[in-house]
């Protein structure tokens, strides 16, 4: 037995005491996250070791290789070059769910990933979202402690309601995704009928060196179809594999799925005084304020000759960018580009940039090398930097274009509010005007029927004002129907997987 003294709080793993829990640190409220974060960096790197060897999170899902053809001139806000008028780049697309493992049904409520590998003229480019435009925190520090409370209980193993809504309704900045999850988008009919999303916010460069901000659109031209309850759980039961026998079929007979890309774009300078935090990953941009703009077509035309090379291998990172595309102050995003690499090293080896389904396209001249199961090497050639061996290396310096400014202390902190940053503003608008009544009808069955599902006080009480705080007639309603005990029961896997 452990010696327990919960009230130090939590430590690190040498016994120090952990700082925060909570809030990675940062260069001011609204900076980057930093490299003297230990804890952080020490918590998502053991965090992507929890499981061996599938993915944590994201194991089941499946995918198809195509192309992007690119039909529109972008090029005043990015010089990237898969996004010039007329390119057409080779892609790899893996659609999951976040929170099952590998034998999971597919059709279980969840979010759905959206990860895309384009192999460019310029070296891989990652784009790895969800079917959400949105995410459930805005932290990357709070990341392994929310995948493991929609994952299983310690004592018995088993997926719970009441740790899922413990969760939730002590991070009210759920509330936009959560929203997401519990309505109908929750269960798309099938990969193809479903939208993708970048969620976060990136950096677009023009050539002249001209920075924007963008968030990417993909908007499915098969139409977006959703099951219900009852139809998901018979599927999960008929065919465990649905959503990935699906896509596979429909490319075999020739039925080629694709998606059109649109892109929300920010002038730089409008993200200091916009009235939301631009990089806050709960929240949307508005489309009155910033309207989509075509970019191209994505189309998926062929399966994979061999799903654990070219599926299950396959690695995806969104760190991994190229010239006239970058990242952005969001704090999600760059604990992600950190945590995702470092979770295929894990996964699938040091070397796993070396497997046909991840190697560039374009040559690789490293100063990475050896390590297991190391294939390709630089010869002879000098293993250091800089050399007099003729082996060239990279000596930028100076300002970067694709960074931004920061300034102010090092401090743990959530982001400074703007005047539009709550947490239940943009939940309590979809609830009210983009879902129909039908729609809200089932949005406040499927709650109700998740918090019958075991969740006890007093989190109970908390998810009450959670949804009251969304919308107050939805949340009545909620409780209405929890203390009548008529919420018919959702489907299984409720809350994220």
């Amino acid at each position: 037995m452990t010696d327990r003294k919960d009230e130090r709080g939590s430590t690190m793993s040498t016994g120090a005491p952990a700082l925060s829990d909570r809030n990675s640190l940062t260069v001011g409220p609204d900076g980057p996250i930093l490299l003297q974060d230990v804890h952080f960096l020490e918590q998502m790197a053991h965090f992507n070791r929890e499981k061996v060897p599938e993915r944590q999170p994201h194991a089941k899902g499946s995918g198809a290789f195509g192309i992007f053809q690119t039909t529109k001139d972008v090029s005043a806000y990015t010089k990237a070059a898969l996004f010039q008028p007329g390119t057409t780049t080779d892609m790899l697309a893996r659609f999951s769910t976040v929170a099952g493992e590998a034998g999971s049904p597919d059709t279980w409520r969840d979010v759905r990933g959206f990860s895309l590998k384009f192999y460019t003229d310029e070296g891989n480019y990652d784009l790895v979202g969800n079917n959400t435009p949105i995410f459930f925190i805005r932290d990357a520090m709070k990341f392994p402690h929310f995948i493991r409370s929609q994952k299983r209980l310690p004592d018995s193993g088993l997926r719970d309601n009441h740790m899922q809504w413990d969760f939730w309704t002590s991070n009210p900045e759920s509330a936009h995704q959560v929203t997401y999850l519990m309505g109908e988008r929750g269960l798309p009919r099938t990969w193809r009928n479903m939208n993708g999303y970048g969620s976060h916010t990136y950096m677009w460069i023009n050539a002249a060196g001209e920075r924007f901000w963008v968030k990417y659109h993909f908007h499915t031209n098969q139409g977006m179809a959703f099951f219900t309850n009852a139809e998901a759980a018979t599927m999960a039961g008929a065919d465990a594999d649905f959503h990935r026998r699906d896509l596979f079929e429909a490319i075999a007979r020739g039925e080629h799925p694709s998606w059109s890309l649109s892109v929300q774009v920010m002038p730089y300078a409008d993200a200091s005084a916009y009235r939301i935090n631009p990089f806050d990953l709960t929240k949307t941009w508005s489309h009155a304020d910033y309207p989509l703009i075509p970019v191209g077509t994505m189309t998926l035309n062929r399966n994979p000759e061999n799903f654990f090379a070219q599926i299950e291998q396959a690695a995806f990172s969104p760190g991994n960018t190229v010239p006239g595309i970058g990242l952005s102050p969001d704090k999600m995003l760059l604990g992600r580009a950190f945590a995702y690499n470092d979770a295929q090293r894990n996964r699938i080896g040091t070397n796993f940039h070396q497997l046909p389904v991840n190697r560039p396209k374009v040559a690789v001249n490293t100063y990475m090398f050896d390590g297991h199961m190391a294939y390709h090497h630089s010869g002879s050639a000098p293993v250091y930097a800089p050399n007099s061996g003729g082996r060239s290396w990279a000596d930028e310096t100076g300002p970067v274009v694709d960074g931004w400014e920061a300034d102010g202390p090092m401090v743990r902190s959530a982001y400074t509010l703007r005047a539009e940053d709550d947490d239940f503003t943009q939940p309590g608008i979809m609830v009210r005007d983009v879902f129909n009544d039908g729609q809200r009808t089932k949005l406040v069955d499927q709650v109700a029927g998740s918090l019958l599902g075991g969740v006890r006080s007093p989190v109970l009480e908390r998810a009450f004002e959670y949804w009251k705080s969304i919308d107050a007639d939805v949340g009545r309603r909620i409780e209405e129907t929890v203390r009548g005990g008529g919420a018919p029961k959702p489907a299984e896997g409720m809350g994220e997987g």
